[in-house]
């Protein structure tokens, strides 16, 4: 079910957006939903990563890594 939502931005970004909505044959309240939708959606995968891949993918900060000293280690050792 659809509903109406009001939003305020500055007027040259809506006409920017009426032309590239145009040119694209879509509107502004379906590239806003898409948009939306894909936030949503990455959130929602951020959630499912597993540890070992959020770690090799540096999500995790550095001071949670429990392998600093070892990474120390290799750091002095390849200087």
């Amino acid at each position: 079910m659809d509903a109406k939502l009001t939003l305020s931005m500055d007027s040259s970004i809506i006409a920017s957006m009426k032309g590239y909505a145009n040119e694209n044959n879509s509107s502004i309240s379906q590239i806003v939903e898409t948009f939306f939708r894909n936030l949503l959606s990455s959130q929602s995968d951020k959630r499912n990563i597993s540890p070992l891949v959020q770690e090799l993918s540096g999500i995790i900060p550095e001071e949670e890594n429990e392998k600093e000293d070892y990474t120390s280690y290799l750091e002095k050792k390849y200087e």
